[in-house]
């Protein structure tokens, strides 16, 4: 295979015979940027707000996990960077980069397995939320999963995992027992705590930033709960400080299978009629979700939430309506659509519930992007969840949230960009640090360093030189604008 020398510091320039060579190696799909495929295949990312030029140089769309090795040499041979990319679902798309090779692992999508008896299982990366809860839930098993139900398991895991009833199960990748994956030298291998621990500590929370392609993710698996019930109350946006206040002194009572959220957003025509007029149609939501054994216990765990001082002034609610994880999906999915263009920016936070949702109400009455929101994740019971000891993901607080700005037109993204940037100016002095998977990292470079503790972080860093000393994966701030 022929490729034309270059600058240590430019890309080489890939000629047709090393494209064609890549084509006959690999069972996948190989996509130069001349081929008429090329830009829709680059542009097949979640959030629609995508920068006008910046694009790679090939793409190769796998056919199986050997193509993903063969890749990977590939791209080492020939001095390309590679960014990796798991399913399209990632708020500030760190896979669009300026040159190298895109990876795309569209088509590894399978369960492989699952074993009820020992309540394992082993998935390839691209598997969405939804898929892998209903395969399991028929078999009477559970995953703490995320709650988009558009989301794969691979950006999913790579970077935490923000789950569904992580006050019990704990957070998606504190149940990941190893990761099959192939190394910047193209060698395919399983990593856990026993075998190439390193690999397995860095799979674990760094994110798009990792050094690696996990390929398959061995999960610990937990009974399905067997009830699951949900509690909502929409209250006036102006009444969103007493309903913080209360909410902050009532969490750390309810026990910790009940998650517990306050949102901001706009209000559903049939509770936006009862509005004041001042609050312009927006409200203030409290959702309460828990997961149970039975219905009795449901209720009896969600009843406090019915005595709320603001009670009075509740402009409608429903209380603890039986569930399952599809009407969880399709909930959360009604809040988070696709072919959105998007700002989002979730940190966590240890200061005063009240004071955060204070910080904001006012701005949001202005938000000019109606399907915009705010969003705050109260952790329930007397304990703030500890960091995992065993891996790169090491944030933990008392709260989780931020502004998610969503909007449809090209000629919003000024107004809407001016109205995030403000919101999260609001914020940030109360934060504690930053969720890689869910932060503007491209915007703000600095936020991927406040997603660490300063330990994880330089253990990152020590790793990334150790394992891909010659750069084969782009780093978090390489090719772009």
């Amino acid at each position: 295979m022929n490729v034309r020398q270059s600058a240590p510091d430019q890309a080489p320039e890939l000629t047709g015979d090393v494209v064609a060579a890549l084509r006959a190696g690999i069972r996948g799909q190989v996509l130069p940027a001349s081929d008429p495929a090329f830009e829709a295949a680059a542009l097949d990312v979640w959030n629609k707000l995508t920068p006008a030029g910046r694009r790679p140089g090939l793409i190769v769309r796998v056919a199986d996990e050997e193509d993903v090795a063969v890749a990977v040499g590939f791209a080492r041979a020939h001095r390309l960077k590679v960014a990796v990319r798991g399913g399209g679902h990632n708020w500030a798309n760190p896979t669009l980069r300026n040159g190298g090779l895109l990876l795309d692992l569209g088509n590894l999508n399978q369960v492989v397995s699952i074993d009820p008896t020992t309540r394992r299982a082993v998935l390839q990366p691209i598997v969405s939320n939804r898929e892998v809860q209903a395969r399991l839930n028929a078999l009477g098993l559970a995953y703490p999963s995320g709650h988009c139900p558009q989301v794969k398991l691979s950006g999913y895991l790579l970077s935490g995992g923000m789950s569904w009833n992580q006050g019990v199960w704990g957070t998606g990748v504190g149940s990941v027992e190893a990761i099959e994956l192939v190394t910047a030298r193209g060698e395919r291998l399983i990593a856990d705590k026993d075998r190439n621990a390193d690999l397995f500590w860095a799979a674990r929370g760094a994110g798009p930033g990792f050094f690696g392609v996990a390929t398959r993710y061995h999960l610990k698996l937990y009974d399905l709960p067997r009830a699951i019930a949900g509690s909502s109350y929409f209250h006036p946006l102006s009444e969103a400080g007493a309903v913080a206040r209360w909410l902050e002194t009532l969490a750390s009572s309810l026990p910790a299978n009940i998650e517990l959220s306050l949102f901001l957003l706009g209000a559903p025509p049939e509770v936006a009629a009862k509005c004041p007029p001042t609050d312009a149609g927006k409200a203030c939501l409290v959702t309460a979700t828990v997961f149970a054994d039975s219905m009795e216990e449901a209720r009896a765990a969600l009843a406090p939430l019915d005595d709320g001082p603001a009670k009075a002034r509740c402009l409608w609610s429903e209380t603890a309506k039986p569930t399952d994880f599809e009407g969880l999906f399709d909930a959360s999915g009604a809040l988070w659509r696709e072919g959105r263009r998007s700002h989002v920016d979730a940190m966590f936070f240890d200061a005063s519930l009240a004071d955060m949702v204070l910080a904001v109400r006012d701005h949001f009455l202005t938000v000019p992007a109606p399907e915009a929101l705010v969003l705050f994740t109260i952790f329930t019971g007397p304990d703030v969840p500890a960091p995992l000891p065993d891996a790169a993901f090491s944030m933990s607080a008392r709260y989780y949230g931020g502004p998610w700005t969503q909007w449809l037109r090209a000629e919003d993204d000024e107004a809407a960009t001016l109205w995030h940037d403000q919101c999260l100016r609001l914020l940030t002095p109360l934060a504690t640090g930053h969720y890689v998977s869910e932060s503007s990292t491209i915007r703000h470079p600095a936020f991927i360093r406040k997603s660490y503790s300063e330990t994880a972080w330089n253990r990152l860093q020590a790793l990334r030189q150790a394992h891909d000393p010659e750069g084969v994966f782009f780093g978090p701030l390489e090719g772009l604008d």
